[in-house]
């Protein structure tokens, strides 16, 4: 049984870009991924403990990146309902407000749970020497004090560090979500301040051709001497143009291994330019 982490992202973006076009709202839209997205980890399961792994580094592979990518996406938009449908305005002051609580609350459950501990230096630094423990079935050590929902966990579709790694992805989504959030209304409300409506500058292309500028501007240094991370490049980006991007490290990922051109929309931008200046000669 072999998994594609990139097919398993193609096919959860293009069921997110589907109901983004035909939910009436966020709340709808972040409902329906839920329920999609449960019903797909489930179907996953049902595979897993039917045919089980091939050998030891699928089953690293798959508890390390491709159950951890879809069990973020799921806590991701269940906490995106949970938050939308206790926002009881829409702009303004209050508006801000609760989303700035709702950043500080973030930030604390990062600092309390995740930043500070062992494992999150293991991963982030992209070590794999432990991968054997962290991410193989049956090596759950409880004399490490690990959290109380280790007890609750799948033993048979979970690591229990699985689960850790998704909360890892889904922190990191929520933080670009409440972010953008708090920068539309404050964006919002200044260019209604000059009478100019937000609503005129959008993103046509795309997420994956803003992805591409994203890293190239980045991989340039044209922003601030290059001096700022790929994280507030893309977030400056994504509230000028008022456009969520999501998971934008699987995204560069597959942009780095697709077929054919990997700079396809750069190589676009390039040709339509010089068939701009042509048009004056």
């Amino acid at each position: 049984m072999t998994f594609s982490l990139n097919h398993i992202i193609s096919e959860i973006q293009r069921k997110e870009n589907a109901i983004s076009l035909s939910a009436p709202n966020v709340i709808d839209e972040a409902y329906q991924m839920m329920i999609y997205l449960k019903e797909y980890l489930l179907s996953i399961r049902e595979r897993v403990i039917k045919q089980g792994f091939k050998n030891h580094w699928e089953e690293i592979n798959f508890f390390r990146n491709i159950k951890p990518y879809i069990l973020s996406k799921l806590f991701y938009h269940n906490k995106i309902f949970r938050i939308q449908t206790t926002c009881s305005v829409d702009g303004g002051k209050m508006y801000a407000s609760y989303f700035l609580k709702q950043l500080q609350g973030l930030k604390q459950e990062y600092k309390e749970h995740i930043y500070n501990s062992d494992f999150y230096r293991y991963y982030r630094s992209g070590r794999t020497d432990r991968d054997e423990t962290y991410f193989r079935l049956g090596n759950i050590n409880f004399h490490d004090g690990l959290n109380s929902f280790a007890f609750e966990i799948d033993p048979l579709f979970s690591t229990y560090y699985d689960n850790k790694v998704a909360r890892i992805i889904a922190n990191e989504l929520l933080y670009t979500y409440i972010i953008q959030k708090i920068n539309d209304d404050e964006t919002g409300g200044s260019l209604s301040a000059k009478g100019i409506s937000s609503d005129d500058v959008l993103w046509t292309d795309t997420k994956n051709a803003l992805t591409e500028l994203i890293y190239a501007l980045y991989a340039n240094g044209s922003i601030s001497y290059g001096k700022i991370g790929i994280r507030k490049v893309s977030l400056v980006l994504e509230k000028l143009f008022q456009i969520t991007l999501g998971d934008l490290h699987h995204s560069f990922h597959r942009m780095k291994t697709r077929s054919g051109s990997r700079t396809a929309f750069l190589d676009q931008l390039k040709s339509s330019l010089e068939e701009y200046m042509d048009k004056d000669l």
